[in-house]
């Protein structure tokens, strides 16, 4: 299985918010969303970085009370590593074990079409074992 059929399967639903974004408006997508990350794109709808609920959690330990006045580009990620439609869960797996985080923007032909987490590859992961599972054990039943 590969990044375009989770992304046929779950959506490609993009949250994202511009640079000069108040942060705590940021924070309150996350939790309005009950989402783990945001895209943060630049006007013309390019990649700019990302910010997850850990980047938010190490801002508020260095800044406190200042993060109000914190805009999404102060506390991004801007070197987001992403993958493409053709990679295999597998490979967003490892990438995402790998760099510690949860969240991997997909882009088709350098255009943002989707986000997948961690969750979703689990998720797809375990169907396939499921089905992988059903299929043999209907084997052995239609052998016997």
């Amino acid at each position: 299985m590969n990044v375009a059929s989770l992304l046929r399967i779950k959506g490609n639903t993009i949250v994202s918010v511009l640079p000069e974004t108040p942060l705590m408006e940021l924070v309150a997508t996350i939790a309005s969303r009950r989402i783990g990350a945001v895209l943060v794109c630049d006007a013309a709808g390019d990649l700019a970085g990302i910010v997850s609920e850990r980047d938010v959690v190490k801002a508020l330990a260095a800044k406190g009370p200042e993060l109000a006045t914190v805009a999404a580009r102060d506390v991004m990620t801007e070197n987001v590593t992403t993958v493409t439609t053709a990679t295999t869960i597998n490979d967003a797996m490892e990438l995402m074990d790998r760099g510690y985080f949860r969240h991997l923007p997909v882009l088709d032909d350098g255009v943002l079409v989707g986000i997948i987490s961690v969750r979703d590859v689990v998720r797809a992961r375990i169907e396939r074992h499921v089905e992988e599972n059903e299929s043999l054990i209907s084997y052995i039943n239609n052998r016997a």
